[in-house]
């Protein structure tokens, strides 16, 4: 009996000392990540809207009736992350669509005050090497740029909508991509027309 106390006293004491050391490390590393995160979506938001000066973009707050109505109209398993102005010049709105091959894909798309699609930066994306990752190359969603349309639609899936060419081998994420820009779409349609 008394050697199971000990153990338990142990084991007790090693995961106390962990559980301590991680809140430590987290503590040191909190600042230094959210600094990280806050310069990526800066750099985002700078690359959707690359004329404009950094000083321009006001973030503000997500309309949530918007984002639902968005949302349901696309028919997109997704969220309004982070929407933000840009003067005159439109809006940056940053989405996650929960549907990726690899889990969620999150991006940031710049949409001008007419509705032209300005550009589309990917924040987070973790999809197969060779195939779902090319999803981060211009060759891919340079198709969405530069274009003024209520809804895209992956080419091969059919339907009402700018078509868009899937990647070779990669349609969910194809499918991903395009329905996080369709809900970015919807909510400026719900939100700001």
């Amino acid at each position: 009996m008394n050697k199971i106390v000990k153990n338990t006293l142990i084991l007790t004491m090693i995961t106390l000392i962990a559980g301590l050391a991680l809140g430590v490390v987290y503590e040191i590393t909190k600042e230094p990540i959210a600094q990280v995160q806050e310069s990526a979506k800066k750099e985002a938001w700078q690359a959707v809207f690359p004329e404009a000066d950094l000083e321009e973009f006001e973030a503000t707050e997500v309309d949530q009736a918007a984002a639902d109505k968005a949302i349901t109209d696309m028919g997109v398993n997704a969220t309004i992350d982070e929407v933000c102005i840009v003067g005159e010049e439109g809006y940056v709105i940053t989405t996650t669509d929960k549907d990726g091959f690899g889990g969620s894909i999150q991006i940031t798309v710049g949409i001008t005050a007419d509705g032209t699609v300005n550009g589309v930066s990917i924040l987070s994306i973790s999809e197969t090497a060779g195939l779902g990752m090319k999803a981060t190359e211009p060759a891919f969603y340079g198709q969405y740029e530069g274009k003024q349309a209520e809804k895209f639609v992956v080419s091969k899936d059919g339907g009402d909508g700018e078509p868009i060419d899937a990647l070779s081998g990669a349609t969910i994420t194809s499918r991903a991509v395009t329905g996080a820009v369709n809900a970015a779409l919807g909510y400026y349609q719900n939100a700001f027309q």
